[in-house]
């Protein structure tokens, strides 16, 4: 085990216990399995809660918040290897296809086999895929105005949570 997943462990472990228990809870035999001294409850809440309040940003440009962020790694690498897409988005093929089948039929990126390897796949970005990136510049704001953190509790944020994927972005 990897220093990091050992220090990661740690800190699920802390995390765990830091709820403490009250008089009232009914499993005080198994502190771990109570939903307030988990971890992964309030990401997976905050994960949604932020993923809804894009929502009706992104509705006027017709794309969901898994195909905005799909279209923000294209915006910053033009082109990329599907494989090399996942990556970065943390999505398996099985999920990337169809959000890129779709982002194609809106005309934002093009799917090329290459000439090398017919099992390869590129997708690029279109002129229109281009073109949208100046059309959402504001949505970043927009979104940083519905999440109440200073820039400095953003930053710290997402280092810890940068910290957690070290482990998937190594393997």
């Amino acid at each position: 085990m990897s220093s990091s997943q050992k220090e990661m462990q740690s800190v699920v472990a802390a995390s765990t216990f830091a709820g403490g228990s009250s008089a009232l809870d009914n499993s005080q035999d198994i502190p771990e399995l109570l939903l307030k001294n988990q971890l992964c409850f309030p990401l997976y809440s905050a994960s949604k809660e932020v993923v809804r309040r894009y929502t009706p940003l992104l509705k006027p440009f017709g794309l969901t918040y898994t195909q905005y962020v799909t279209m923000m790694v294209l915006w910053e690498h033009r082109s990329l290897d599907v494989s090399e897409l996942g990556k970065f988005l943390h999505l398996d093929s099985g999920t990337l296809t169809p959000l890129l089948k779709k982002l194609e039929s809106k005309g934002y990126i093009a799917r090329q086999k290459t000439n090398a390897d017919g099992r390869r796949l590129i997708v690029s970005l279109t002129e229109s895929g281009s073109q949208l990136k100046q059309q959402m510049k504001d949505v970043p704001h927009q979104i940083g105005s519905c999440v109440k953190l200073t820039s400095e509790d953003a930053e710290e944020l997402r280092r810890l949570l940068n910290k957690i994927l070290a482990p998937v972005d190594e393997g």
